[in-house]
């Protein structure tokens, strides 16, 4: 099995949008690409869209999403037949990142309650470098000094997304970007660990992990979910999330990754941020102050500039 001992993987997975673990890669096709990575991106700028509608706690929102899209990739799976049995060691692998990648949900959706969801959604995409940052702590690969300047840049960006000219902006915004940070960190640990897991179909990784992380949330969601409020409209939302933008999004993804070069990919990902900026402006009505869109356009600048570079590599 593959592990991160080279940078040459830590620049591939640096090379997927922060927005599923990366599994292994499958033999290329011949068309098809492009539109579905297009219509996967778009999906997950809205994401944040369903999660404040629904108007349910960020747990519940969590849990029926692993429930319901862990059901609808199991019947992908099926249809496909790409199940592999696990090994011990893979189970594993899989359990870990499973909570990595549900805890990284929770932070994440939360932090669409204290900022912007194009803010949350932006400070989200420094995973690269905090990619980077473990992969050198734990695994020991040097931090390639020629990178560096993109991660200061990014590190600028955040603390100017999170309201740094002061006032309330920033009491009430830096809380949003911080669990932002969580999730993105929870979310390369999960990166790291699915990176062992290069025997299984990607799409049995994630269904797997989506049942592990509702069978782990059963009980805390009923204990410290609150007293959600279920109407018409918040099943609306979780349904659409859960089947569409989890199960059938993850089905794009896939498939466009199997048709797309690295350097593709990179580029098509930024959709999901300038969707998500939408969402905010057209939907909700949200406009960043100055200095968040100055901070913004450094992470999204950096990112592009480490993803452009790793994909030359």
């Amino acid at each position: 099995m593959t592990t991160l001992h080279s940078h040459d993987a830590a620049d591939r997975s640096t090379a997927l949008p922060p927005s599923m673990p990366v599994a292994a890669a499958s033999p290329p096709a011949l068309q098809g690409g492009s539109w579905r990575m297009v219509l996967a991106m778009a999906l997950s700028g809205t994401i944040g869209l369903l999660v404040v509608e629904s108007g349910l706690p960020a747990l519940w929102v969590v849990w029926l999403r692993c429930l319901l899209g862990g059901l609808g990739l199991a019947v992908w799976v099926v249809c496909a037949r790409q199940w592999v049995a696990p090994t011990r060691r893979e189970w594993g692998w899989l359990g870990l990142g499973g909570v990595a990648l549900v805890c990284n949900w929770i932070a994440l959706f939360s932090a669409y309650g204290y900022s912007s969801i194009a803010v949350a959604t932006v400070v989200y995409h420094v995973q690269p470098f905090v990619l980077l940052v473990l992969a050198a702590l734990f695994l020991g690969q040097a931090l390639p000094l020629r990178r560096l300047p993109w991660l200061g840049l990014a590190l600028l960006g955040v603390a100017l997304s999170s309201g740094l000219e002061g006032g309330q902006t920033a009491s009430t915004t830096w809380p949003g970007v911080a669990l932002a940070l969580l999730a993105a960190s929870l979310y390369a640990v999960a990166t790291l660990l699915t990176q062992r897991l290069q025997r299984i179909p990607a799409a049995q990784i994630a269904m797997l992990q989506m049942g592990l992380g509702a069978l782990v949330l059963a009980g805390p969601v009923w204990l410290w979910g609150g007293a959600p409020v279920f109407n018409a409209r918040a099943w609306t939302a979780v349904l659409v999330l859960g089947l569409v933008h989890t199960a059938c999004m993850y089905t794009l993804m896939y498939a466009a990754f199997q048709r797309l070069p690295a350097q593709a990919i990179a580029g098509l990902s930024f959709i999901y941020p300038a969707m998500a900026l939408l969402v905010d402006l057209l939907w909700f009505g949200t406009w960043p102050t100055t200095a968040q869109w100055l901070g913004m356009a450094l992470i999204l600048g950096a990112v592009w500039g480490w993803r452009r570079r790793a994909g030359q590599n």
